[in-house]
């Protein structure tokens, strides 16, 4: 399977750069194992602005999207999902310019009723990098269109990733900015039970079935050019790891999700095995909901997968 992923991408941090006439961005000094070169703040429009995740609650990258925005009005801050590298800032950048703060909600809003169960007996571990205080002045639905100064943004509701999550297709200039649902460095990590990977696949599907997409802007990582390739190829990655977990525990061979991580991710950073490990658990979730695999106790990060 080759690979699409872009990881000599070398933005300019703190810089405002034009991508498209109407979308410009301003990479943040937060770059990191899971944030690749940084968290991207993108700026649409040309006149009065909307500001698409402000980032990471940092002095140096609320003064870089000052300079950026230059004195224009902001009407609306728009934020993909509420986790620490993409939401806080928005805050005091809604304080600095008047503007709402616009999201599908809190960081539990659009949980699974199987996430919802799960969550509630405990022991999935997970809530890394939760902004737990994120909370809209306005909650948008899938399909809204938000109308500003010469653009218009379609929130699509893809969550997976994070429940609350949204990509927003520019209108009329075949744009998506996808936040962390796709990126175009590495795919997604899906941590339960805030990440759910039975709802990112259908999330994926979901984009596949759009038409006239032409890039995508991601959270991390540079531009994807080819947005139709990089959704079939996730898709297909995500179906091979099932297809190796299921190997794995086949023919009377238990393990957690972490031996099964270690197991299949043999070329990753070892500062990545945690994340690889949750991206496990994930598909250890979505197997025994479908009734392929069993645990030898109520689904918890320790329990023992077998196949069934």
């Amino acid at each position: 399977m080759s690979d699409p992923f872009d990881r000599n991408y070398t933005p300019k941090t703190g810089e405002l750069v034009q991508l498209t006439p109407l979308i410009g961005v301003v990479t943040a000094p937060n770059a990191g194992p899971m944030t690749f070169t940084g968290t991207q703040t993108y700026l649409v429009g040309q006149g009065a602005l909307a500001v698409v995740d402000p980032g990471p609650d940092n002095d140096a990258h609320l003064e870089a999207l000052l300079r950026a925005i230059d004195g224009r009005p902001v009407s609306h801050i728009l934020v993909t999902h509420s986790h620490v590298d993409h939401s806080p800032l928005c805050r005091r950048l809604s304080d600095a310019t008047g503007a709402p703060v616009l999201g599908f909600g809190t960081a539990n809003e659009g949980r699974s009723a199987v996430m919802e169960r799960l969550a509630a007996q405990g022991n999935l571990g997970g809530n890394e990098g939760i902004d737990e205080g994120f909370a809209p002045d306005r909650k948008i639905a899938d399909g809204e269109v938000i109308k500003g100064d010469g653009w218009a943004l379609e929130a699509i509701h893809t969550p997976g990733h994070l429940s609350n999550h949204l990509c927003f297709a520019v209108q009329g200039t075949g744009a998506v900015l996808t936040g962390d649902h796709v990126m175009g460095w590495a795919t997604t990590m899906v941590s339960p039970p805030d990440g759910d990977l039975t709802s990112f696949m259908a999330s994926m599907e979901k984009l596949a079935a759009r038409d006239g997409d032409s890039v995508y802007f991601p959270g991390h990582g540079g531009a994807i050019k080819d947005p139709a390739a990089m959704v079939s190829h996730q898709i297909r990655h995500r179906k091979s790891r099932e297809s190796q977990i299921r190997q794995a525990l086949a023919g009377g061979n238990p393990a957690t999700a972490l031996q099964l991580a270690e197991q299949i991710y043999t070329d990753v950073d070892p500062r990545l095995i945690p994340a690889a490990t949750r991206n496990v658990f994930a598909h250890l979730i979505d197997l025994s909901e479908r009734n392929l695999v069993q645990a030898d106790r109520p689904i918890s990060v320790d329990a023992v997968f077998f196949e069934k």
